[in-house]
């Protein structure tokens, strides 16, 4: 008899959860619900390599090899030198009008522009936003304040690029600095909220930048990464709690792909969705330990057609594998579903 009650009484629990759950991932507008349509939107970027936007050679060759990489990042910033800027703008400009008709690769190209508090920023977003096509994404470093980010959609809103965003443009930030790293969560908040203010723009992640982050606090980088272990941790929570990609750092060695592998299975299992890279030979090991394995796969088609099937049956709560199912973990298995499309998997 205390058994039944105990039963009863958990499913009667946890159906009642599933399904607030379940309705405020579909009628909220909130960022921390489950916007299951937002998953099946997300762009896909286990590795993301960046190419000097000055280095023709390097463009075309990343541009010929386009379909193996997840997401092609044209560098106005660290990969240019200042002498160099207005060439890899307008390098970055050409190549956009030139490329942007194929949208296979234009959804993979992203663009860095130089930071908010460098005084240069603004003449990258005037020349790259010039031509006929406008980046997929753009990538924001140094965001260390929310200041930053109001600089950024003030522009959009004073100049008339806000009425050309005509098509979703996403918006990735990195944490470069203690005090960015402290108030990464108050910043990220505040990003979502005013990318809402502007016609087509979303705020899709947020990237660790380790070098300047030990550069900053004074560490001396190591193999093993503990000195930015509390850091990536960090990073990964921020993301996770407001539905963020969190993207890994580089791994500086590129000649060591026994340690990029060894880096890039840690950063899986603590939660990144993507890594930073600055070589093509990286992209393989990259984006394979970022692939979900048949056997994930499985499980996920398996649990959504579950749940399916308990929505249509009236069920809030059921069982798959042994597990009681809650929306994290449908959420999960959404996310699995969406990176499996992506590479052909599905």
């Amino acid at each position: 008899m205390i058994r039944s009650r105990i039963s009863f009484l958990s499913t009667f629990l946890m159906k009642n959860f599933l399904n607030r759950s379940i309705i405020r991932s579909q009628s909220s507008s909130s960022s921390s619900s489950i916007d299951l349509n937002s998953l099946s939107q997300t762009l896909l970027r286990r590795a993301i390599l960046y190419v000097p936007g000055n280095d023709q050679r390097k463009i075309d060759k990343a541009i010929k090899s386009f379909e193996k990489i997840d997401s092609i990042v044209l560098d106005c910033e660290d990969g240019v030198a200042v002498k160099s800027k207005d060439d890899a703008r307008k390098t970055i400009l050409n190549i956009l009008n030139q490329y942007g008709s194929n949208e296979l690769l234009w959804k993979k190209l992203s663009v860095r522009i130089n930071s908010m508090d460098s005084g240069i920023a603004y003449e990258d977003l005037e020349i790259i936003f010039s031509g006929k096509i406008i980046p997929r994404t753009i990538l924001l470093p140094k965001v260390d304040t929310k200041t930053n980010i109001d600089d950024f959609i003030e522009y959009f809103k004073k100049s008339k690029i806000n009425e050309r965003l005509k098509h979703p443009i996403d918006l990735i930030t990195y944490v470069e600095s203690a005090i960015g790293l402290l108030d990464l969560r108050d910043i990220a908040k505040h990003t979502i909220d005013m990318c809402k203010t502007l016609n087509n723009m979303h705020f899709a992640g947020i990237v660790f930048g380790s070098d300047d982050f030990c550069a900053n606090i004074g560490a001396t980088r190591s193999d093993e990464g503990k000195e930015v272990l509390m850091a990536r941790q960090h990073v990964i929570l921020v993301c996770k709690s407001l539905n963020l990609q969190a993207i890994d750092s580089v791994y500086i060695n590129f000649r060591d792909l026994d340690g990029l592998k060894r880096q890039s299975e840690e950063g899986v299992s603590m939660g990144f969705t993507g890594k930073q890279c600055i070589h093509p030979d990286q992209i393989p090991i990259i984006q394979e330990t970022y692939r979900p394995s048949d056997k994930k796969i499985e499980w996920a088609k398996g649990l959504i057609k579950e749940f399916e099937q308990a929505q249509q049956d009236g069920r809030g709560a059921f069982v798959y594998h042994g597990q009681m199912i809650d929306m994290p973990l449908l959420k999960q298995a959404y996310n699995v579903i969406n990176i499996a499309k992506q590479i052909g998997k599905v």
